[in-house]
Protein backbone atom coordinates (compact mmCIF):
# COMPACT_ATOMS: atom_id res chain seq x y z
CA UNK A 1 0.00 0.00 0.00
CA UNK A 2 1.26 3.44 -0.92
CA UNK A 3 2.23 5.50 2.13
CA UNK A 4 3.38 8.85 0.62
CA UNK A 5 0.89 11.50 -0.51
CA UNK A 6 0.55 15.13 -1.54
CA UNK A 7 -2.51 15.38 0.69
CA UNK A 8 -4.31 13.41 3.37
CA UNK A 9 -7.85 14.39 4.35
CA UNK A 10 -9.15 13.41 7.78
CA UNK A 11 -12.89 12.86 7.45
CA UNK A 12 -15.14 11.58 4.65
CA UNK A 13 -18.06 13.90 5.30
CA UNK A 14 -19.42 16.15 2.54
CA UNK A 15 -16.65 18.74 3.05
CA UNK A 16 -13.86 16.15 3.15
CA UNK A 17 -15.29 14.67 -0.05
CA UNK A 18 -15.44 18.13 -1.66
CA UNK A 19 -11.75 18.59 -0.83
CA UNK A 20 -10.94 15.22 -2.39
CA UNK A 21 -12.81 16.16 -5.58
CA UNK A 22 -10.73 19.34 -5.85
CA UNK A 23 -7.57 17.32 -5.25
CA UNK A 24 -8.59 14.98 -8.09
CA UNK A 25 -9.13 17.94 -10.39
CA UNK A 26 -5.69 19.34 -9.56
CA UNK A 27 -4.17 15.88 -10.07
CA UNK A 28 -2.82 15.64 -6.56
CA UNK A 29 -2.06 12.33 -4.96
CA UNK A 30 -4.46 12.18 -2.00
CA UNK A 31 -6.14 9.83 0.48
CA UNK A 32 -9.18 10.31 2.73
CA UNK A 33 -9.00 8.58 6.10
CA UNK A 34 -12.39 8.10 7.77
CA UNK A 35 -12.89 6.47 11.16
CA UNK A 36 -16.43 5.32 10.34
CA UNK A 37 -18.70 5.01 7.33
CA UNK A 38 -19.04 7.41 4.42
CA UNK A 39 -20.56 10.69 5.72
CA UNK A 40 -20.51 9.07 9.13
CA UNK A 41 -22.15 11.97 10.97
CA UNK A 42 -25.09 12.06 8.54
CA UNK A 43 -25.44 8.32 8.90
CA UNK A 44 -25.81 8.78 12.67
CA UNK A 45 -28.44 11.52 12.36
CA UNK A 46 -32.04 10.66 13.32
CA UNK A 47 -33.65 8.36 10.76
CA UNK A 48 -36.32 10.85 9.71
CA UNK A 49 -34.34 14.08 9.98
CA UNK A 50 -35.07 16.81 7.43
CA UNK A 51 -32.33 19.26 6.48
CA UNK A 52 -32.78 22.98 6.93
CA UNK A 53 -30.96 23.50 3.62
CA UNK A 54 -32.51 22.90 0.23
CA UNK A 55 -31.02 20.17 -1.97
CA UNK A 56 -28.93 22.45 -4.20
CA UNK A 57 -27.15 23.86 -1.15
CA UNK A 58 -25.94 20.39 -0.22
CA UNK A 59 -24.38 19.74 -3.61
CA UNK A 60 -20.65 19.15 -4.02
CA UNK A 61 -18.47 18.57 -7.06
CA UNK A 62 -20.93 20.28 -9.38
CA UNK A 63 -23.21 17.21 -9.34
CA UNK A 64 -26.94 18.08 -9.04
CA UNK A 65 -28.84 16.85 -6.00
CA UNK A 66 -32.34 16.17 -7.28
CA UNK A 67 -35.07 15.72 -4.70
CA UNK A 68 -38.86 15.40 -4.88
CA UNK A 69 -39.49 17.70 -1.93
CA UNK A 70 -37.91 21.12 -1.35
CA UNK A 71 -35.88 19.92 1.64
CA UNK A 72 -34.17 16.53 1.56
CA UNK A 73 -34.05 14.11 4.44
CA UNK A 74 -31.29 11.91 5.79
CA UNK A 75 -32.02 9.01 3.41
CA UNK A 76 -31.89 11.21 0.29
CA UNK A 77 -28.64 12.80 1.48
CA UNK A 78 -27.00 9.41 2.10
CA UNK A 79 -27.99 8.27 -1.38
CA UNK A 80 -26.62 11.47 -2.96
CA UNK A 81 -23.24 11.25 -1.22
CA UNK A 82 -22.93 7.53 -2.01
CA UNK A 83 -23.35 8.41 -5.68
CA UNK A 84 -20.73 11.16 -5.36
CA UNK A 85 -18.32 8.62 -3.88
CA UNK A 86 -18.97 6.21 -6.73
CA UNK A 87 -18.94 8.83 -9.50
CA UNK A 88 -15.58 10.35 -8.56
CA UNK A 89 -14.12 7.02 -7.38
CA UNK A 90 -12.83 8.77 -4.30
CA UNK A 91 -9.89 7.16 -2.52
CA UNK A 92 -11.05 6.50 1.05
CA UNK A 93 -9.82 4.25 3.84
CA UNK A 94 -12.93 3.57 5.93
CA UNK A 95 -12.94 2.50 9.57
CA UNK A 96 -9.46 3.89 10.13
CA UNK A 97 -8.92 6.67 12.66
CA UNK A 98 -6.29 9.44 12.54
CA UNK A 99 -4.70 9.55 15.99
CA UNK A 100 -1.91 12.09 15.58
CA UNK A 101 -0.15 14.29 13.03
CA UNK A 102 3.57 14.77 13.61
CA UNK A 103 4.92 17.70 11.57
CA UNK A 104 8.33 18.78 10.38
CA UNK A 105 9.37 21.41 7.87
CA UNK A 106 8.58 19.37 4.77
CA UNK A 107 6.45 16.34 5.61
CA UNK A 108 3.83 15.23 8.11
CA UNK A 109 3.59 11.76 9.57
CA UNK A 110 -0.09 10.89 9.90
CA UNK A 111 -0.52 8.15 12.47
CA UNK A 112 -3.68 6.07 12.50
CA UNK A 113 -4.88 3.03 14.41
CA UNK A 114 -3.75 0.91 11.46
CA UNK A 115 -0.72 2.55 9.85
CA UNK A 116 1.48 5.63 9.40
CA UNK A 117 1.45 7.77 6.25
CA UNK A 118 3.73 10.55 5.01
CA UNK A 119 2.20 13.57 3.34
CA UNK A 120 3.03 17.14 2.41
CA UNK A 121 -0.36 18.51 3.47
CA UNK A 122 -3.27 17.56 5.72
CA UNK A 123 -6.87 18.77 5.74
CA UNK A 124 -8.79 18.17 8.97
CA UNK A 125 -12.50 17.94 8.10
CA UNK A 126 -13.66 15.92 11.09
CA UNK A 127 -16.84 17.83 11.94
CA UNK A 128 -18.23 17.97 15.47
CA UNK A 129 -20.85 15.24 15.97
CA UNK A 130 -18.68 12.67 17.76
CA UNK A 131 -18.34 14.31 21.19
CA UNK A 132 -21.49 15.31 23.12
CA UNK A 133 -21.54 18.32 25.42
CA UNK A 134 -22.24 16.51 28.67
CA UNK A 135 -24.53 17.62 31.46
CA UNK A 136 -21.92 16.60 34.04
CA UNK A 137 -24.54 15.55 36.60
CA UNK A 138 -24.81 12.43 38.78
CA UNK A 139 -26.44 9.56 36.91
CA UNK A 140 -25.54 10.73 33.43
CA UNK A 141 -23.75 7.42 32.86
CA UNK A 142 -26.92 5.36 33.42
CA UNK A 143 -28.09 3.16 30.55
CA UNK A 144 -31.37 5.13 30.34
CA UNK A 145 -29.47 8.26 29.24
CA UNK A 146 -28.58 8.92 25.60
CA UNK A 147 -26.89 11.90 23.96
CA UNK A 148 -28.12 10.85 20.51
CA UNK A 149 -31.59 10.26 19.11
CA UNK A 150 -32.21 7.78 16.30
CA UNK A 151 -35.98 7.20 16.23
CA UNK A 152 -39.01 7.46 18.51
CA UNK A 153 -40.31 3.88 18.46
CA UNK A 154 -38.35 2.65 21.54
CA UNK A 155 -39.97 5.37 23.65
CA UNK A 156 -43.60 4.48 22.95
CA UNK A 157 -45.51 4.35 26.26
CA UNK A 158 -42.48 5.63 28.17
CA UNK A 159 -41.81 8.76 30.24
CA UNK A 160 -39.09 10.68 28.40
CA UNK A 161 -37.20 13.76 29.53
CA UNK A 162 -35.66 15.71 26.63
CA UNK A 163 -32.95 18.19 27.63
CA UNK A 164 -32.36 21.19 25.35
CA UNK A 165 -34.26 23.50 23.01
CA UNK A 166 -32.37 23.34 19.73
CA UNK A 167 -33.30 21.45 16.56
CA UNK A 168 -32.24 18.00 17.77
CA UNK A 169 -34.14 18.37 21.07
CA UNK A 170 -37.28 19.76 19.47
CA UNK A 171 -37.36 17.10 16.74
CA UNK A 172 -36.91 14.34 19.32
CA UNK A 173 -39.59 15.74 21.61
CA UNK A 174 -42.15 16.02 18.81
CA UNK A 175 -41.40 12.59 17.34
CA UNK A 176 -41.51 10.85 20.72
CA UNK A 177 -44.79 12.55 21.61
CA UNK A 178 -46.34 11.58 18.27
CA UNK A 179 -45.27 7.97 18.82
CA UNK A 180 -47.01 7.80 22.21
CA UNK A 181 -44.37 8.90 24.71
CA UNK A 182 -45.06 11.11 27.73
CA UNK A 183 -42.57 13.92 27.00
CA UNK A 184 -41.14 16.53 29.34
CA UNK A 185 -38.62 19.12 28.13
CA UNK A 186 -36.04 20.74 30.40
CA UNK A 187 -34.83 24.02 28.89
CA UNK A 188 -32.06 26.19 30.33
CA UNK A 189 -33.32 29.42 28.76
CA UNK A 190 -36.76 30.98 28.68
CA UNK A 191 -37.83 29.96 25.19
CA UNK A 192 -37.36 27.58 22.27
CA UNK A 193 -34.18 28.60 20.47
CA UNK A 194 -34.64 30.94 17.52
CA UNK A 195 -32.40 28.72 15.35
CA UNK A 196 -34.99 25.92 15.39
CA UNK A 197 -36.29 25.21 11.88
CA UNK A 198 -38.94 27.79 11.08
CA UNK A 199 -41.59 25.22 10.11
CA UNK A 200 -41.02 23.23 13.33
CA UNK A 201 -40.83 26.05 15.90
CA UNK A 202 -44.59 26.87 15.88
CA UNK A 203 -45.36 23.15 16.20
CA UNK A 204 -43.36 22.65 19.40
CA UNK A 205 -44.56 25.96 20.87
CA UNK A 206 -48.18 24.99 20.26
CA UNK A 207 -47.70 21.51 21.76
CA UNK A 208 -46.21 23.11 24.88
CA UNK A 209 -48.94 25.76 25.06
CA UNK A 210 -51.72 23.17 24.91
CA UNK A 211 -50.00 20.96 27.48
CA UNK A 212 -49.38 17.98 25.20
CA UNK A 213 -45.65 18.31 25.90
CA UNK A 214 -44.62 19.58 29.33
CA UNK A 215 -41.76 22.08 29.46
CA UNK A 216 -39.76 23.60 32.31
CA UNK A 217 -38.02 26.81 31.23
CA UNK A 218 -35.12 28.47 33.06
CA UNK A 219 -34.47 24.97 34.40
CA UNK A 220 -31.70 22.37 34.49
CA UNK A 221 -31.22 18.70 35.33
CA UNK A 222 -29.51 18.27 38.71
CA UNK A 223 -29.32 14.48 38.86
CA UNK A 224 -30.63 11.34 37.18
CA UNK A 225 -31.83 8.24 38.99
CA UNK A 226 -33.25 4.95 37.72
CA UNK A 227 -36.90 5.94 38.18
CA UNK A 228 -36.86 9.74 38.22
CA UNK A 229 -34.97 12.90 37.29
CA UNK A 230 -34.34 15.80 39.66
CA UNK A 231 -34.83 19.17 37.95
CA UNK A 232 -34.00 22.61 39.31
CA UNK A 233 -36.75 25.10 38.33
CA UNK A 234 -37.52 28.71 39.27
CA UNK A 235 -40.05 27.26 41.74
CA UNK A 236 -37.56 24.88 43.35
CA UNK A 237 -36.40 21.33 42.75
CA UNK A 238 -38.79 18.75 41.32
CA UNK A 239 -38.59 14.97 41.01
CA UNK A 240 -40.04 13.87 37.65
CA UNK A 241 -40.96 10.22 37.13
CA UNK A 242 -38.87 9.00 34.23
CA UNK A 243 -37.90 6.02 32.07
CA UNK A 244 -35.47 7.62 29.58
CA UNK A 245 -33.42 10.82 29.25
CA UNK A 246 -32.44 12.27 25.88
CA UNK A 247 -29.71 14.77 26.77
CA UNK A 248 -29.50 16.53 23.41
CA UNK A 249 -27.44 19.50 24.54
CA UNK A 250 -25.15 19.76 21.53
CA UNK A 251 -21.81 18.43 20.34
CA UNK A 252 -18.29 19.76 19.89
CA UNK A 253 -15.16 19.20 17.79
CA UNK A 254 -12.28 17.14 19.14
CA UNK A 255 -10.20 20.03 20.50
CA UNK A 256 -7.80 17.64 22.22
CA UNK A 257 -6.90 16.11 18.85
CA UNK A 258 -6.35 19.54 17.28
CA UNK A 259 -4.07 20.60 20.13
CA UNK A 260 -2.19 17.31 19.92
CA UNK A 261 -1.45 18.18 16.30
CA UNK A 262 -0.04 21.56 17.41
CA UNK A 263 -3.03 23.69 16.45
CA UNK A 264 -3.63 26.61 18.80
CA UNK A 265 -7.11 26.97 20.34
CA UNK A 266 -8.49 30.22 21.74
CA UNK A 267 -8.91 30.27 25.54
CA UNK A 268 -12.02 32.48 25.57
CA UNK A 269 -14.47 29.61 25.96
CA UNK A 270 -15.26 29.54 22.23
CA UNK A 271 -12.22 27.34 21.49
CA UNK A 272 -11.73 28.78 17.99
CA UNK A 273 -8.79 27.11 16.20
CA UNK A 274 -6.03 29.33 14.86
CA UNK A 275 -6.28 29.44 11.06
CA UNK A 276 -5.96 31.93 8.23
CA UNK A 277 -9.46 32.52 6.78
CA UNK A 278 -7.95 33.40 3.39
CA UNK A 279 -6.26 30.00 3.01
CA UNK A 280 -7.73 27.90 5.86
CA UNK A 281 -4.16 26.97 6.87
CA UNK A 282 -3.62 26.68 10.62
CA UNK A 283 -0.67 27.93 12.65
CA UNK A 284 0.94 24.57 11.77
CA UNK A 285 2.33 24.89 8.24
CA UNK A 286 0.66 22.48 5.85
CA UNK A 287 -2.29 21.60 8.12
CA UNK A 288 -5.64 23.05 7.03
CA UNK A 289 -9.13 23.07 8.51
CA UNK A 290 -12.36 22.65 6.55
CA UNK A 291 -16.00 22.70 7.55
CA UNK A 292 -17.63 23.02 10.94
CA UNK A 293 -14.43 22.21 12.86
CA UNK A 294 -13.35 25.79 12.09
CA UNK A 295 -16.04 27.23 14.36
CA UNK A 296 -14.91 25.82 17.69
CA UNK A 297 -17.86 25.77 20.07
CA UNK A 298 -19.84 27.92 17.63
CA UNK A 299 -20.90 24.85 15.67
CA UNK A 300 -23.91 26.70 14.22
CA UNK A 301 -21.69 28.98 12.09
CA UNK A 302 -20.58 26.47 9.48
CA UNK A 303 -22.81 24.15 7.47
CA UNK A 304 -22.37 22.16 4.27
CA UNK A 305 -23.82 25.03 2.25
CA UNK A 306 -21.42 27.73 3.45
CA UNK A 307 -18.27 25.65 3.94
CA UNK A 308 -18.20 23.88 0.56
CA UNK A 309 -16.03 26.78 -0.60
CA UNK A 310 -13.28 25.68 1.79
CA UNK A 311 -12.34 22.95 -0.68
CA UNK A 312 -11.48 25.38 -3.49
CA UNK A 313 -9.75 27.80 -1.12
CA UNK A 314 -7.53 25.12 0.43
CA UNK A 315 -6.67 23.29 -2.78
CA UNK A 316 -5.97 26.61 -4.46
CA UNK A 317 -3.41 27.40 -1.77
CA UNK A 318 -1.86 23.92 -1.86
CA UNK A 319 -1.67 24.00 -5.66
CA UNK A 320 -0.04 27.42 -5.64
CA UNK A 321 2.61 26.20 -3.19
CA UNK A 322 3.30 23.16 -5.32
CA UNK A 323 4.01 25.41 -8.31
CA UNK A 324 6.23 27.85 -6.44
Amino acid sequence: MQKEYDLIIAGAGPIGMACAIEAERKQLNYLIIEKGALVNSLYNYPLYMTFFSTAERLEIGGIPFTNITSKPGRQEALEYYRRIHEYFKLKVNFYEEVLDIDSNEEFKNVKTNKSTYQTKNVIIATGFYDIPIYLNVPGENLAKVSHYFKEAHPYTGQKVVVVGANNSSVDAALECWRKGADVTMVIRKGEIHDRVKYWVKPDIENRIAEGSIKAYFHSSVKSIQEKFVTVSTPDGELEIANDFVLALTGYRPDFEFLQKCGIEISNDGLCIPNYNPETMETNVKGIYLAGVVCGGMETHKWFIENSRVHAEVILGDISAKCKS
